[in-house]
């Protein structure tokens, strides 16, 4: 009797390792493919490939961003009489740098661009703002106090409290950026926001821009020289920058999608073998 129970009990083990070691066999198998389909050709993850050695020149290197609507300005103004200056400066800024304050601390320590695209700055009443450069408008101001005589050999300085852009997409952090020298180019973005991933379109990457209350769009090579004159290569406040995807990356997440409830069968099977081998 004992030696059928052996018997039975053997007939029973073979099979079922049997399936076990196929089923094994089949997992493996599948989490091969799925990783050989999800690589990424190395050619596709390089920066500049169409770049040779090469001189390129920046036809904006001087850099100089128009002031926008929306925008917050910080304007000081000093003098030989530094008693008569303080009228046209806002309270000393005691929260630091201006990526440390809120926006309603940037409001009060600066000035805010209007929709119509003015300031309202003191003593001189509203000033047309948005459209200017810094400097265009740092002329305007020190010209007016000059020929109101309000002040004798006026310096004026103004800076963007709240220059900033966002980088979205295929990068390792996406991020709101935060620019306090005022210039940045697109790859410095893309590197703080921890450079593309190696699914990322570096041929193909889209800038958001607002301008004259209309949204443009502009899509750029990141292999080809020519970024390097592009007016584009340096952004301005409020920029977008969206990293696209490439194939890889769209064809592994419907794969994974499509393959999961194999995946999730295969193992149960396994589970549910291994259990009654025990």
């Amino acid at each position: 009797m004992s030696t059928d129970k052996s018997l039975n009990n053997s007939f029973i083990m073979k099979p079922t390792s049997f399936v076990l070691g196929k089923s094994i066999q089949f997992f493996t198998i599948l989490a091969l493919l799925v990783q050989m389909v999800s690589c990424a050709s190395v050619p596709k993850a390089k920066y500049f490939d169409q770049i040779m050695d090469t001189q390129v020149a920046q036809v904006n290197a001087n850099f100089d961003p128009a002031i926008q609507k929306a925008d917050i300005l910080s304007i000081t103004v000093s003098s030989l009489n530094p008693e008569d200056s303080k009228i046209f400066n806002a309270p000393a800024n005691p929260f630091g740098s201006p990526s440390s304050m809120s926006s309603a601390q940037l409001l009060a320590y600066g000035y805010l661009v209007s929709p119509e695209g003015n300031i309202t700055f003191p003593v001189l009443g509203s000033l047309h703002a948005a459209g200017l450069t810094k400097k265009e408008l740092t002329d305007t101001i020190v010209s007016m106090l000059n020929r109101k005589k309000l002040l004798l050999d006026p310096i004026v300085s103004i800076r963007s409290l709240n220059f900033h852009v966002t980088v979205l997409g295929e990068v390792l952090a996406p991020k709101v950026v935060e620019v306090p020298n005022e210039k940045i180019s697109i790859l410095e973005a893309i590197g703080m926001a921890g450079d593309m991933t190696i699914y990322a379109r570096r041929d193909n990457v889209l800038l958001i821009r607002e301008e004259d209350g209309k949204k443009m769009i502009r899509r750029l090579n990141l292999n080809s020289e020519e970024i390097f004159s592009s007016q584009y290569f340096y952004l301005k406040t409020n920029d977008v920058v969206y990293v696209e995807p490439n194939k890889a990356r769209v064809q592994n997440s419907s794969r994974f999608t499509a393959l999961l409830p194999t995946f999730l069968s295969a193992l149960a099977l396994i589970v549910v073998l291994v259990q009654n081998v025990k």
